[in-house]
């Protein structure tokens, strides 16, 4: 008899709109990868670039499954999560090149503590490769969430170590957590998703782990644009959701003043930078979809398991690093996580 095929570890979701070439090149980098027990879900949000049609021939741990609409990139990536059923679940952006050892070292690092629900990559710039892109997101008390050493030198990568969460762009969720929390909010459509999931899985124990050795070049926004209109709207938007719909009520009392001051900074930057129309447009649905993001929170709240010293221990607090986008990668401790 044939030994039957081992069920993949990974599944591995690309969501792609009218990603070009890039689509083509994150491809070929994924299957060229160091490990083979993967199988990727290939969701195609109704372009018409013909990325899809213009990709070589896949081999048979690849799925292309096209949609009719743009569903965005929330809902994409859970469809994607659904047609699989592998412990882990990997998520990369088209515009994502791994190194061939990417998707390895990230598993090898998720599965040495049971704690670890998420994992992020090193991502460079993959155009200016002395340039990081990323190094795990941060989350300040104000509602205010970046990406580490965005665009600072290389040579600032910090060891693996735990991190508030993990850059969607190219991720690792444990598939059980994942689907606990109910998998990304898809009224966020895309951008600060990833954030929100962060937040949400942490509140249910969950730590997440910034993987140095996991590393892809990334383009950046290249399909949307950086802080193109429709990336402004959409963070500005989904920023005042996120702390809305997931801090905790005395905290959430305590920073949201904060928070709204900072909606006014960000207004009056706006206009200054060309961005008043698509950032007062994302304050205003973010007041219109309170409501929603109010309806939420009850869910997104009892299935914290936290304390709330030790969520406060997960946000960044120092001015320096919030003003600087700096990194905040904090050396590993094997440890659960505090309980109430």
């Amino acid at each position: 008899m044939n030994a039957q095929p081992e069920p993949p570890e990974v599944d591995v979701i690309i969501v792609n709109y009218n990603a070009g070439t890039m689509l083509r090149d994150c491809v070929a980098a994924l299957a060229a990868q160091d490990m083979e027990n993967f199988r990727v879900f290939l969701i195609d949000n109704d372009s018409m670039d013909g990325s899809i049609e213009a990709l070589p021939p896949l081999d048979d741990r690849f799925e292309v499954i096209k949609l009719d609409e743009n569903t965005g990139f929330a809902k994409g990536n859970n469809i994607g999560v659904a047609r699989g059923s592998a412990p882990w679940i990997a998520l990369l952006n088209p515009d994502a090149y791994a190194k061939p050892d990417w998707l390895r070292q990230l598993l090898k690092m998720a599965q040495s503590d049971p704690s670890i629900v998420m994992a992020g990559s090193t991502q460079i710039d993959a155009n200016q490769r002395h340039l990081l892109d990323g190094a795990g997101d941060l989350y300040a008390p104000v509602g205010f969430a970046w990406r580490g050493l965005w665009h600072r030198p290389i040579e600032r990568l910090p060891q693996t170590g735990e991190v508030f969460g993990p850059c969607a762009a190219a991720a690792l969720y444990r598939r059980d957590a994942f689907e606990a929390a109910d998998g990304f909010d898809e009224s966020y459509f895309c951008y600060h998703e990833d954030v929100d999931l962060a937040f949400r899985l942490r509140m249910a124990g969950g730590r997440a782990i910034q993987v140095r050795e996991a590393v892809v070049y990334h383009e950046g926004s290249g399909v949307a644009g950086a802080q193109s209109p429709f990336a402004v709207f959409h963070g500005t938007r989904n920023r005042t959701w996120t702390l809305v719909k997931d801090m905790p009520f005395p905290l959430l009392v305590l920073f949201f003043p904060f928070h709204a001051a900072l909606v006014g900074a960000f207004i009056a930057r706006a206009m200054f930078k060309g961005q008043f129309i698509p950032t007062i447009q994302g304050v205003q649905t973010s007041i219109a979809g309170l409501g929603q993001a109010l309806g939420k929170r009850r869910a997104v709240q009892a299935s914290r398991t936290i304390s709330l010293l030790a969520l406060l221990k997960a946000f960044t607090w120092s001015p320096v690093t919030f003003f600087c986008r700096g990194a905040d990668v904090r050396p590993w401790k094997h440890k659960p996580s505090i309980k109430k």
